[in-house]
């Protein structure tokens, strides 16, 4: 009869078996209700001796509050706190899904009572369908106001419309008729500061007076950047995707998707990309929409009072946020199910896509950047491309997995070198001092002057007849025989050698300034510097090829294909496939990445040479380490995260992991009926673990269940409160009978309401291969180790990480959450 409850309650286990040979990861965290307790704190210190800040109860005597109420009639009442969690603690996956499930169940049981309750009933169904409709139209409407506010700022720095201050520079000329074609971004109503203060258009004093007011306010945007993410929201600077892989993993960080960082990432991260920075908006724009959805999921009881169904809002709000990011929806979609999402089922899929929809509707309705496309640097080309270009493809996806290789570990050790010394303490100076620097670099070359989106976009465009960039001044050459394209492959004239030194030395500072400037104290993304990076050296390449092949068509690697006035080669496409590669180099991303490029471009013609730069950047890359960026940075900062693209190879076993050691004082236990209140409130004030197995006593160490340091807090607490009669020499029972005792004793406290009893368990000989498997796929919190029955010790998360640390040769003391 009690293992029918028990199963009811979702408490009932079946064999170790019948859960390794799952199928899925949702199989085997929905198969036979398997219950563990993996609720990690911040150090995982279940036996840690790390003493977590807000962990440390004090025991207090409740007032003697009248009450008839029996102690029987409280078994079945929830008890209100137990189950929820602290922050910096992990969730419990099983717990969270068995809530659920009985709330569904709930619900269903009702639904034909009444007509409200039918209503309720399609409610609750319709819920996650509603709060993903919402995050994608906030994301998208927030994403358009960041793009439109950031290209004013941006502008703001050269100068200003005179006659609407609300236009940037391009939308100040549109209307005006004395602009010429080869100066069509200088109009009589767009003022330079040079202008405005000096009177001068032309001449030294006037280049002298652009360059201060760059400086100027490239500075003032950094320095109101950080102040207000230093003073109103610490967690809003960063990219955001490696605390938002953290916790879709099942991580708490109270604060970090809430209002006020949404609210103050949103305006930092317009005034960090107005800055001249050598960051993007793409990243930041992920924790932006993750706010989005962690806020609408409060509206919504299914949601809020459950933690696992949050995440799966969230990873559909991270596909929002890269869809609005890169007018890419599907892309979004691929995205959150490749990079960030650590537990992603079906429904999960269909709410992503439909949320990167609804997102990227209300951003092509906004319309930013008045090209009718959801980003900047959208393109289409129109030739083909041919077998021998697969050649310096590969070469250009060799150059993206150097560049990944180099980036992660410069910018983890500039990263590490920040935090151990005083430089980290002025979080302020740095961001002033990188300002600077970038801004008096970046004032006297055209390119690295431009936004960095404007300079990609640049880098992309084909060389049209409209076009009047110096990428484009080539020679028209009047001799050739037959013209057999509108604009075919001529010689490079002065403009483009120009253009190719002063993108060289752009490479060389993106390069340089990249690895400092991410990981600073404002929103900080990734993604476009990298493109950046990626676009120059495609362009070089691109146009060394196209000169190559106009001066020598007659070589064999030409001949088929290139005859004498044809159109053959497109350095756009090679900036295009570069930016891929440098990409994938840096977040080590495969599939999503190819499919977010190709809905930039349009066109499926080129998906094979975007699939060669991809993977060859992702196995360059993988030689020199297997971790990305965003994996980097878990590992620095310490996050409670287990990768699932780590091997583990190693041939311990359970014994060798488990605490205690040899050394180590007795593990902290409980048992199951003869210990008071006070024993176990002074065991909680002594101990900072958080949670205590109970096992039926001391001299059987069999093994009962597991009790949480939270929950047994809040239940004396609660006792104290409700319950007439405890005190602190009251006996505490975990068992179902509640032993027999003298007359004159005070009332018992039961707490067998809030025991785990299914702890998840394996045997000392288990090998360490499959426990860490087994912590990957449920996402467990600890493990109790038993031989025969009796309890031997336990392995928790941080225990796992730590162990896989020393297998590495790495510091074990590394694992410690910063």
């Amino acid at each position: 009869m009690e293992s029918e409850q028990l199963f009811h309650r979702g408490y009932y286990r079946n064999s170790y078996n019948s859960i390794t040979s799952a199928s899925s990861d949702e199989e085997l965290l929905d198969g036979a209700g398997v219950i563990m307790d993996f609720q990690t704190s911040e150090d995982d210190n279940l036996l840690d001796g790390d003493t977590v800040v807000g962990t440390h109860y004090t025991m207090t005597n409740g007032g003697s509050i009248n009450s008839s109420t029996h102690l029987l009639d409280l078994l079945d009442e929830p008890i209100p706190g137990v189950g929820t969690y602290d922050d910096f603690h992990t969730i419990d996956w099983v717990r969270e899904k068995c809530k659920d499930r009985e709330r569904h169940r709930r619900i269903n049981s009702k639904k034909k009572e009444s007509a409200w309750e039918m209503t309720k009933s399609l409610y609750d169904a319709w819920s996650g369908w509603l709060v993903v409709t919402l995050t994608g139209l906030a994301s998208g409407a927030l994403a358009g106001l960041i793009d439109i506010a950031a290209d004013w700022m941006t502008d703001l720095k050269e100068g200003i419309c005179f006659n609407a201050l609300w236009y940037n520079h391009e939308q100040c000329c549109w209307g005006s008729s004395e602009t010429t074609f080869e100066e069509r971004d200088k109009c009589p109503q767009w003022k330079t500061w040079a202008e405005l203060i000096i009177g001068q258009a032309e001449g030294p004093g006037s280049y002298i007076m652009n360059y201060i007011m760059y400086i100027f306010w490239a500075l003032s945007f950094a320095f109101l950047a950080v102040s207000l993410v230093k003073v109103f929201a610490p967690y809003a600077c960063g990219s955001g995707i490696p605390e938002i892989k953290t916790i879709l993993s099942g991580f708490i960080i109270r604060g970090y998707l809430g209002k006020w960082t949404l609210m103050i990432k949103t305006i930092t991260l317009v005034l960090a990309v107005a800055s001249g920075l050598s960051l993007g908006k793409e990243g930041p724009l992920v924790h932006v929409a993750c706010c989005c959805g962690n806020i609408f999921s409060y509206l919504f009881p299914k949601y809020s009072t459950n933690e696992a169904k949050k995440r799966e809002v969230l990873s559909a709000a991270s596909a929002a946020g890269v869809s609005v990011a890169f007018g890419a929806p599907i892309g979004g979609v691929l995205f959150s199910l490749e990079e960030v999402s650590y537990y992603f089922p079906l429904k999960t899929l269909w709410r992503s896509f439909f949320a990167a929809l609804v997102a990227a509707f209300v951003l092509r309705s906004i319309n930013p950047f008045g090209n009718s496309r959801l980003v900047l640097f959208y393109v289409e080309y129109h030739t083909p491309w041919y077998l021998f270009e697969l050649f310096p493809f590969i070469l250009l996806g060799v150059f993206g997995g150097l560049w990944g290789a180099f980036f992660i570990r410069a910018n983890i050790a500039w990263c590490r070198r920040r935090k151990s010394t005083k430089f980290g303490k002025y979080p302020v100076l740095e961001v002033i001092i990188v300002a600077a620097i970038t801004a008096v670099i970046a004032f006297p070359n055209p390119y690295t002057r431009l936004n960095t989106s404007e300079l990609i976009r640049e880098l992309f465009t084909d060389c049209g007849p409209l076009e009047s960039s110096s990428l484009c001044d080539y020679r028209n050459d009047m001799n050739a025989s037959k013209i057999v394209d509108d604009i075919p492959d001529r010689p490079a004239g002065v403009g483009v050698y120009s253009a190719i030194w002063q993108l060289c030395l752009a490479l060389i500072f993106k390069i340089i300034m990249t690895v400092f400037t991410f990981g600073i104290k404002v929103p900080s993304g990734l993604f476009i510097p990298s493109m950046a990076i990626g676009a120059i050296a495609g362009r070089i390449v691109g146009i060394a090829v196209e000169q190559l092949a106009y001066y020598h068509h007659d070589w064999f690697i030409f001949k088929e294909w290139c005859e004498v006035g044809a159109d053959c080669i497109t350095p756009g496409l090679y900036a295009m496939v570069g930016a891929a590669a440098c990409l994938g180099g840096v977040t080590r991303m495969t599939v999503s990445l190819v499919v977010i490029v190709f809905e930039l471009t349009g066109g499926l013609e080129y998906i094979v040479p975007l699939m060669a730069a991809v993977m060859t950047s992702k196995w360059v890359g993988d030689a020199f380490g297997r971790e990305g960026i965003y994996e980097a940075h878990i590992r620095l900062n310490g996050y409670p995260f287990l990768d699932a693209k780590e091997e583990f190879t190693h041939t311990t076993l359970a014994a060798d992991v488990m605490r205690p050691r040899r050394n180590d004082p007795p593990l902290a236990v409980l048992t199951q009926d003869n210990m008071t209140v006070d024993d176990i409130e002074n065991m909680i004030n002594e101990t900072s673990y958080n949670g205590f197995p109970v096992i039926m006593s001391k001299e059987s160490q069999r093994l009962v269940g597991f009790a949480l340091r939270r929950d047994l807090t809040i239940a004396i607490e609660s006792a104290r409160k409700k319950q007439e009669g405890i005190v602190g020499s009251s006996r505490v029972c975990f068992a179902q009978h509640t032993p027999s005792l003298p007359a004159e004793s005070p009332r018992p406290l039961k707490l067998r309401s809030i025991l785990d009893m299914s702890p998840f368990t394996v045997t000392d000989h288990t090998p360490m291969e499959i426990v860490v498997d087994i912590f990957r796929k449920l996402g467990l919190r600890q493990c109790l180790v038993t031989h025969n029955g009796r309890l031997l010790g336990i392995i928790t998360k941080k225990d796992i990480l730590r162990h896989m640390a020393q297998t590495a040769n790495q510091d074990p003391a590394s694992v410690m959450f910063n």
